[in-house]
C-alpha cells in the first residue's frame, strides 16, 4: 500500500508572533510536508537570519532521516533490510541502527503491544482504497511478526531479520525519532527554546518570548464543526505525541477499522479512540502512544507512567482520562466526547 497525501495535524500549535523591534526575541515559523504529513517547526530567536539558518538546518536532517526510514521506498535502508530477510545481516547508518534498537528495548518493555516488525501485516492494509486483508491472509502472515526475530550487532552494525518475509516498518516511531533529532539540531545551532511538530508527534524546549509554557491543543478525535480541540495542555522542555483511530481509517459495514494494529492478532485494537503521551522524548512517546492504545486504558495508562510517561486517553464511550501528575497542565474544553453515531 502506498500512502498518498498526509493525514491531519493531531495538536494545534501555538500562534507565531511577530514584531517590529529586531532587539526582542520573536518567534519565527516554516512548514513543508516531509514524512506523508505538515512538519512545522516554530523557534525563538532575536534574529530572523539565525532563525532561518537553524529551521533550514533542521529540516535538512528531518529529509535525510526520511530517506532512511521510508517503509514505502525502496530505496531507504529499511526497505534494504526488508529486502534481506531470512537471508543477510544489513549494515545500517547509525540513526537507522538507533531507531532499531530503541524499537526493540520499547518492544521489550511494552510486552510486544508495540512492534516494529509488523511490517508484514501493516502492509496489507490500504486507507486510501478502503480495502482490508482477510483473516486468513492475517493469519498466514503473523508467524512473521516478532521483535524477538530480530538480531542486532552493535559492533557491526547491522539488522537481521531471522525469517524470509519478515518486514520492520518504523512508522510509529520515526516520526517522533526526526522531532527529537531536529530538537538536537536546533540547539545546537544556538536557539534556546522551539516547538518541532511532525504531525501528531511534538517536542518543545525552552519558553515562548514572554516567559510562558508552549501551549497545544489535544485534537477531538470525533470532532464536529467547532469540536476540534476538546483538551490544551502547557508544555516546556517535554514531547507530545497522540494516536487515534481518526487519523487514518475507514467504515466497512459499521466498523472502523484503523491504522493501530494490534501486532498478536493484525486487526485494528480496540478498547480507546485517542491515546496522547507526554514525556521528555518523542521518541518515546510517539511508540508509547501506540503501545497504549493496542493496551487499552487500564494496562497502557500503568506501563506509560511506569516509564516515566503521561497519558490523556479518551475511551469508546467518550470519557477523558488523564494521568494524576499532568492534570495541572491540562484545560478541558469540553468533559466528554461526544461519540454516537460516530
Amino acid at each position: 500500500m502506498k500512502r498518498k497525501g498526509f493525514y491531519l495535524v493531531s495538536l494545534i500549535l501555538i500562534i507565531v508572533l511577530s514584531g517590529c523591534n529586531s532587539n526582542k526575541e520573536r518567534m519565527f515559523k516554516k512548514s513543508e510536508i516531509l514524512m506523508d504529513t505538515i512538519v512545522s517547526i516554530t523557534v525563538v530567536s532575536k534574529s530572523k537570519e539565525k532563525a532561518e539558518a537553524a529551521i533550514d538546518k533542521a529540516f535538512k536532517e528531518i529529509k535525510r532521516l526520511e530517506r532512511l526510514l521510508n517503509f514505502y521506498s525502496e530505496e531507504s535502508e529499511i526497505a534494504e533490510i526488508n529486502k534481506n530477510s531470512g537471508m543477510r545481516p544489513v549494515k545500517v547508518s547509525p540513526e537507522t541502527y538507533e531507531v532499531v534498537d530503541i524499537s526493540r528495548t520499547i518492544s521489550e518493555k511494552t510486552g510486544g503491544a508495540f512492534d516494529i516488525t509488523i511490517g508484514p501485516i501493516s502492509g496489507l492494509y490500504d486507507f486510501v482504497r478502503k480495502k482490508r486483508p482477510s483473516l486468513q491472509e492475517i493469519h498466514a502472515l503473523i508467524p512473521l511478526v516478532g521483535y524477538k526475530k530480530m538480531v542486532l550487532n552493535p559492533e557491526e552494525r547491522t539488522v537481521y531479520l531471522q525469517k524470509k518475509g519478515m518486514k520492520i516498518d518504523p512508522g510509529g516511531i520515526a516520526k517522533g525519532y526526526a522531532a527529537d533529532r531536529a530538537v538536537e539540531i536546533l540547539k545546537k545551532e544556538g536557539i534556546k527554546a522551539a516547538l518541532v511538530a511532525i504531525a501528531g508527534d511534538i517536542r518543545c524546549f525552552g519558553t515562548k518570548p514572554d516567559g510562558g509554557d508552549w501551549i497545544v491543543g489535544i485534537q477531538n478525535p470525533r470532532a464536529g464543526k467547532g469540536e476540534d480541540v476538546f483538551a490544551t495542555i502547557r508544555l516546556k522542555d517535554m514531547a507530545i505525541s497522540t494516536s487515534g483511530d481518526y487519523q487514518r481509517y475507514f467504515i466497512e459495514d459499521g466498523k472502523r477499522y484503523h491504522h493501530i494494529l494490534d501486532p498478536a492478532t493484525g486487526l485494528p485494537a480496540r478498547g480507546l479512540i485517542s491515546v496522547s503521551v507526554v514525556g521528555p522524548l518523542a521518541t518515546y512517546t510517539d511508540s508509547l502512544a501506540t503501545a497504549v492504545f493496542v493496551k487499552g486504558l487500564t494496562e497502557g495508562k500503568r506501563l506509560a507512567e511506569r516509564m516515566g510517561y503521561h497519558i490523556v486517553a479518551v475511551d469508546r464511550d467518550g470519557n477523558i482520562h488523564i494521568s494524576e501528575l499532568i492534570k495541572d497542565k491540562i484545560s478541558l474544553i469540553v468533559n466528554r466526547i461526544d461519540v454516537k453515531g460516530k
